[in-house]
């Protein structure tokens, strides 16, 4: 009797140790493939492996990824500029890079937006759009990597002049947006790029 539960217990060890030295290893490396990996609860501010942090921390998933896409709105382009990212008004957003603000104001299709210029790649500027009217930064302001500089927006924005963009009710939104979420562009020498590219 004892040799038969010694051969059950040999047998789940060994079912156990194949699995271990099989599978952990190819799970690790698809966690840590490309340059950004966040799990689901994790709440820390992350870096790529270019040193870039992303920009909402907890907050992964994307619902309009770059570039050609269905309008999701009316005034919307069809050519995405950067993507989205889903999050709750008031989210913290995040300095990806040091830099200097050089815009924070309203910005027509992206609604309240600021705008980064990275000081170590001064080539790059970032946009974060549709975040909140209630500005943390202002023009010229220089801040560091990791620094809070703006909040998600909410989706209606009122004491805009003439703006164009509603929703089917009429109601004003935050530039052309169906709810709460980052719209995070990223261009090169003006050009906007897939901001994948550096996190991937």
């Amino acid at each position: 009797m004892l040799n038969f539960f010694n051969k059950i217990f040999l047998s789940i060890f060994l079912v156990f140790l194949i699995i271990s030295i099989l599978f952990v290893p190819i799970l690790y490396s698809i966690s840590s493939e490309g340059n950004f990996y966040q799990d689901e609860y994790s709440d820390e501010i992350l870096l790529s492996n270019n040193g870039f942090f992303w920009p909402i921390p907890g907050y992964t998933h994307i619902s309009s990824y770059f570039g050609k896409r269905v309008s999701p709105t009316s005034m919307a382009s069809t050519y995405h500029s950067g993507i989205d990212i889903p999050a709750s008004q008031n989210t913290n957003l995040y300095a990806i890079e040091d830099g200097i603000i050089t815009f924070a104001s309203w910005g027509a299709g992206g609604g309240y937006t600021v705008v980064l210029k990275l000081t170590n790649y001064p080539n790059i500027s970032v946009s974060y759009c549709h975040v909140s009217p209630i500005f943390l930064v202002k023009r010229n302001q220089e801040v560091k990597r990791g620094e809070l500089i703006a909040k998600v927006g909410p989706k209606y924005v009122y004491g805009i002049n003439n703006n164009p963009y509603k929703d089917a009710n009429g109601k004003p939104t935050n530039g052309a947006t169906t709810g709460c979420h980052l719209h995070l562009t990223i261009k090169e020498n003006g050009v906007a790029v897939n901001p994948l590219k550096y996190y991937r």
